[in-house]
């Protein structure tokens, strides 16, 4: 298990860079997972996705699907592939601090 340091805390992720105790996650988390994984600075149409892919989270423990993603937020697939380059999974729910969804490869 690795570690990264977000402001004084040490928070521990797995081998994919995935947050194992996402109730440690904050908005500083996500910043600093963004910049870790390229996607850089977060806009608003970044936070109304990492806002829904918590909620969905906390309601039913899992992550949304990507349809739903794109349902709720009215992007296509392109579009949140442009927000997110690593993809939904490593990209969008890493920055929201999901643990690694299943079928993650």
């Amino acid at each position: 298990m690795d570690i990264v340091r977000v402001n004084d805390r040490e928070l521990h992720v797995d081998g994919d860079g995935f947050l194992q105790e996402p109730e440690l996650w904050d908005e500083a988390v996500a910043v600093e997972f963004a910049r870790l994984d390229g996607t850089g600075e977060l806009g608003p149409k970044h936070w109304e996705l990492i806002t829904y892919i918590r909620a969905f989270w906390k309601d039913s423990d899992m992550a949304p699907t990507v349809r739903s993603l794109c349902k709720e937020s009215g992007l296509k697939l392109k579009e949140l592939y442009e927000l997110f380059p690593k993809g939904p999974a490593r990209g969008a729910c890493k920055i929201a601090g999901l643990p690694k969804p299943d079928g993650c490869v």
